[in-house]
């Protein structure tokens, strides 16, 4: 039996918890249109007669501008360490650019790397032709993998490729897992997805979710959640005209919410104001992202 960790590593928003949901074949870790979404380093885990992979889904790379964007790169580095492979996956659509590059620098040399071109579907053939000598610049891979992390025929293939550069080895989780991620962070995590689809670009950067309850009862289960956002004004966009903005978010939360669950949810939703808390140790560390 093989198994092994295996981290998802690249610039913000090149895929990389779009490609971990489609492998591990459920939702394990949110995914939006907008950059920096994932902020914890979340582990997909899959199952197989062959053996066991934990995939770590890191969150994107990007210049820090306050004590959250330093915790999130910390994760970053904490997961290069002691991994089997690492996935260094590359928005190709876009073109190669520095971040890649900065980024491609900071691999470890020890260890095996699979190159993933994402979002081929989004590019031609002389655009990919074009991006042959930044490609090239990226450094020393194992192998090269064009791909489209949306399209499952696309990633066929890919996990029998993983386990080939996997050691031989234990389970580390139990045959059903298919993520460490604690029902409480999941449920926060949902709710912050649906809070990035409905709300304006300079909002979500600053959003955290807390779960302030979470109870099992005869008709179902009980959920209530704090959004916290960083000014006033965000306040009143997060709630929007009449409290309509914030019901879309509490209706498609708990929607999934069910589905996660399997029985009825009743989700309740508060919106609180917390200034410029991603400048703050303090509130970091209340809101789950310094453990």
């Amino acid at each position: 039996m093989k198994s092994g960790f295996c981290a998802v590593v690249g610039r913000a928003n090149v895929g990389k918890s779009t490609l971990v949901n489609q492998l591990v074949g459920e939702k394990v870790s949110i995914v939006s249109s907008k950059s920096q979404t994932t902020r914890h380093a979340i582990k997909g885990i899959v199952t197989q007669e062959k053996g066991q992979i934990i995939f770590v889904d890191t969150p994107g790379m990007h210049k820090p501008k306050n004590k959250l964007d330093d915790y999130m790169l910390e994760r970053i580095d904490e997961s290069l360490v002691d991994m089997d492979l690492i996935l260094f996956m590359v928005d190709i659509s876009q073109g190669v650019g520095p971040g890649d590059l900065f980024m491609s620098k900071k691999l470890p040399s020890n260890v095996p790397k699979l190159l993933l071109l994402n979002k081929i579907d989004l590019i031609d053939e002389k655009g990919l032709l074009e991006n042959k000598k930044a490609i090239e610049e990226l450094g020393e891979f194992n192998e090269v993998i064009a791909l489209s992390a949306i399209i499952p025929e696309t990633v066929l293939g890919l996990l029998d490729k993983i386990y080939d550069y996997l050691p031989e080895g234990p389970m580390y989780y139990p045959e059903d897992s298919l993520t460490d991620m604690s029902d409480e962070t999941l449920i926060e995590e949902i709710i912050r997805e649906k809070a990035l689809h409905y709300l304006d670009q300079e909002v979500p950067h600053g959003i955290a979710v807390v779960l302030e309850e979470y109870t099992q009862e005869e008709n179902g289960l009980y959920m209530a959640a704090t959004i916290i956002v960083e000014r006033d004004s965000h306040k009143g966009i997060v709630i929007g005209k009449g409290g309509r903005k914030l019901k879309g978010i509490g209706r498609a939360a708990r929607l999934e919410l069910v589905e996660l669950f399997k029985q009825p949810v009743h989700l309740e939703l508060w919106v609180k104001v917390k200034s410029d808390w991603r400048r703050s140790s303090h509130y970091i560390k209340e809101y789950g992202y310094d453990k």
